[in-house]
């Protein structure tokens, strides 16, 4: 093992450490509209990754408002990581539209969270996997 692997190993455990988040990295199918009911019917879910992870608010978001629908939502841009070593189903890449939802946090406000996946970033000298999302609230 290089310097530099042994450098990189200590940098990933320490990353870890500070994962105090669990998360859960999902892709959705598109929603169905059913005649029957009028009701919009939510795509079926396919659960890629469960596991620790630190969410974190980009400082340099100050949120930018835009219209969905007939309503006004602020985006703001947040940063998942996971740890460096995570395997997703084979053949499975993170694409923008993909969502994480956070499942439990130290901090309470955060449970419940859902963030579109807009990026994902790749280094083999990352001490982390970094997702970039944005919270369309």
């Amino acid at each position: 093992m290089s310097s530099l692997d042994t450098v990189l190993a200590a940098g990933r455990r320490a990353a870890e450490a500070r994962m105090r988040e669990t998360v859960r990295l999902y892709s959705q199918a598109a929603d169905s509209f059913d005649r029957a009911s009028g009701q919009t019917v939510p795509g079926a879910k396919a659960d890629l990754y469960t596991g620790k992870a630190r969410v974190k608010a980009i400082a340099a978001s100050t949120g930018q408002e835009t219209e969905a629908g007939e309503r006004e939502i602020v985006l703001r841009e947040y940063e998942v990581q996971l740890p460096w070593a995570t395997t997703l189903p084979s053949g499975t890449r993170v694409l923008a539209g993909m969502r994480i939802e956070v499942t439990a946090s130290p901090d309470p406000r955060m449970v419940g969270l859902i963030l579109w996946v807009t990026g994902a970033s790749f280094s083999d000298q990352s001490t982390v996997w970094r997702i970039r999302t944005e919270d369309r609230s």
